[in-house]
């Protein structure tokens, strides 16, 4: 199966990137022409790379994408991962999230057109708002953020635009994500570095239930996903493990070691507010089998080598 990416540079497409290659999975990486994990791609040359921005997308036919490719039929299925501005300080920011609709939508058609015939996009559980019980597929949304009205927007306009292009639509609805390559900035990443080095972390109540999923975990579930004959739909992607916040703050401290200290206090949410992420995965688990493989403990355990490993290197 050949396969279109966008997004193939950021910590999640890194991690899809190496399930479809593992799957014999030909992939082309759409990529900024600045991003600066284009090198690192083409260096390694199991890739193709079309240097192309998210505002061009629509364009690839134009710049000779289809004879790139080397066949009639560009692409069997395309993964979209591209999203500007999904970082934390960006989320509440109206005019740089609804870009990403037209993006999307454009990368949709643009699949289409070169004759894939699965389209998945990878939204979030900020979809779903606040929310006291499970998170299912088929409830009512209320997100919160820009950031989470965009992406189920998104999700509107591409399953309805799916059907009319007889293209089979896909919405990854993700989880809390970790693992190494992930944002420094990020909860587990903060505290895993703030605490292999002594120091403190002040945290919010950590009252809240909560769920992570590690990323090799991640990366299988949304390969699955595009590369099995699902029906179109939405899939909430996430692990197994559901429990407080503060739990797994309790044993990630534990973890590394019990250095440096915590507490839990009154630190300001993030842009979603305060959200207790309790996600159904029925629909995952019946149609492609998915099950959590690696533990949160395994995880923080493996982002822990790697960390001491990339030290003693550096020193």
């Amino acid at each position: 199966m050949h396969v279109i990416m966008t997004g193939a540079t950021s910590f999640i497409g890194k991690a899809v990137t190496k399930e479809f290659l593992e799957a014999g999975c030909q992939v082309t990486a759409v990529v900024r022409p600045d991003s600066p994990g284009r090198e690192q791609l083409e260096r390694e040359g199991k890739v193709r790379v079309i240097p192309c921005s998210l505002d061009r997308i629509k364009e690839l036919e134009n710049i000779g994408i289809s004879e790139k490719l080397g066949n009639t039929r560009a692409a069997d299925a395309w993964l979209h991962l591209g999203w500007e501005g999904a970082g934390s300080a960006n989320r509440q920011n109206p005019e740089l999230q609804a870009k990403n609709i037209g993006y999307a939508m454009d990368a949709l058609r643009t699949a289409a057109r070169l004759g894939c015939s699965r389209f998945l996009f990878c939204g979030s559980q900020a979809e779903y708002g606040i929310c006291r019980g499970p998170m299912r597929e088929d409830m009512e949304c209320h997100p919160v953020s820009e950031y989470g009205k965009d992406k189920l927007k998104v999700c509107e306009e591409a399953s309805a635009e799916g059907k009319r292009l007889g293209i089979s639509y896909i919405h990854a609805r993700v989880f809390s994500v970790y693992g190494p390559g992930d944002h420094p900035w990020s909860l587990v990443s903060t505290c895993v570095d703030t605490f292999l080095k002594g120091g403190h972390m002040e945290l919010g109540p950590c009252t809240q239930m909560w769920n992570f999923l590690y990323i090799k975990d991640a990366a299988r579930a949304l390969a699955k996903l595009l590369l099995a004959k699902v029906p179109a739909g939405v899939y909430n992607v996430a692990g197994e493990d559901t429990r407080p916040l503060r739990n797994y703050i309790e044993e990630l401290y534990g973890l590394c070691g019990s250095r440096g200290s915590y507490e839990f206090g009154n630190r300001p949410p993030n842009a979603e507010g305060v959200v207790s992420l309790i996600p159904d995965l029925t629909r995952l688990r019946d149609t492609v089998g998915f099950r959590q493989e690696i533990s949160f403990e395994e995880g923080i355990l493996e982002m822990i080598q790697g960390l001491k490993k990339e030290r003693k290197t550096d020193s």
